[in-house]
């Protein structure tokens, strides 16, 4: 059964013909822990046989090959098995790859001060990579997993990780760019070779935070959506007979904010004094006027004022 592209893959195409539609989704093949030497299986039995949830699977390689993909049966936790696989392939193997082949490439030595520069701004590229990635290993990841096991954190969401991977990439596409367009060097053989590892990891990078964006954040969103509700509805595993007032919706965070919206402190300020960014502070302040359906300094500071969050006279009249 070949590829038809109007449906994209499904789960009796045969897996080969998968890789020959896309020589790329080798790797989403490799971050599945899917063993090689499938032979003519499809790919229902080739996931079967090596204990992977065919739809996430399906779902991944669609998105990444271009054609329609339905994630609503998606596993969150084979996506996040996923994801963590791309990160140690991405800091244990591709970038040290492409380190070790660049110094092999360019006339890398001591007096060379340029080829000295090239290779810091390498290094200081890879250790942003690496912070970005550990931190959702080490952060996102497990407060997924809390909330898959009802473990509600009411002070964080996954919009305030949700922040644009452009910088990522385009630092790795300056560098390609000098290399091609400014560094001067004769012998280029090696170079050529490794600049094409740098293009397949851009590529790759792109790829792998589109399953992120398109996938994980949206999936995440809805589950916190899903835990939330019940939380509200069921807050001690049964029906609550006392109706919540706004202010008990609200985490303590988002009373903190209220309060120096209500004092009349800039986002910045507010910030600096809750040591957190400016980012998160606009994200509380979104997700406040969301819960609380008021959109203006003003009314906020009157619903503090109402509900004791503030006293009238740390109000900064506006």
């Amino acid at each position: 059964m070949t590829i038809d592209r109007t449906k994209g893959y499904v789960p009796s195409n045969i897996m080969k013909d998968l890789i020959r539609d896309n020589n790329l989704l080798l790797h989403a093949i490799s971050r599945f822990d899917i063993s090689f030497g499938f032979g003519d299986n499809t790919v229902e039995q080739t996931c079967r046989d090596n204990n992977v949830d065919v739809k996430t699977f399906l779902c991944v390689c669609n998105l990444l090959s271009g054609y329609d993909y339905e994630a609503s049966e998606v596993s969150l936790t084979s996506l996040m098995g996923y994801l963590k696989r791309a990160h140690t392939s991405f800091l244990d193997i591709t970038l040290p790859k492409i380190r070790h082949h660049l110094i092999d490439a360019i006339n890398y030595n001591d007096s060379n001060e340029v080829a000295l520069l090239l290779i810091r701004f390498y290094d200081d590229y890879v250790v942003e990579v690496r912070k970005h990635m550990e931190h959702e290993n080490d952060v996102i990841f497990r407060y997924v997993e809390k909330l898959m096991n009802d473990e509600v954190d009411p002070d964080f969401s996954i919009s305030m990780y949700s922040e644009s991977h452009d910088d990522t990439v385009t630092k790795l596409n300056d560098l390609k760019d000098i290399f091609i367009y400014h560094y001067q060097q004769k012998d280029i053989m090696r170079l050529s070779g490794t600049l094409l590892d740098i293009i397949i990891c851009e590529k790759d990078l792109l790829s792998h935070f589109d399953v992120e964006t398109k996938l994980f954040i949206p999936l995440v969103e809805k589950l916190e959506k899903e835990k939330r509700t019940e939380l509200t509805e069921h807050p001690d595993g049964g029906e609550d007979e006392s109706a919540d007032t706004p202010a008990t919706l609200l985490s303590e965070r988002e009373k903190d904010i209220i309060r120096g919206i209500a004092q009349g402190k800039s986002n910045k300020e507010i910030a600096d004094e809750l040591n957190i960014s400016v980012h998160t502070v606009a994200t509380h302040r979104r997700n406040i006027s969301t819960k609380l359906d008021i959109h203006s300094a003003a009314g906020i500071t009157i619903f503090a004022i109402i509900h004791h969050l503030v006293d009238v006279n740390e109000v900064t009249p506006s």
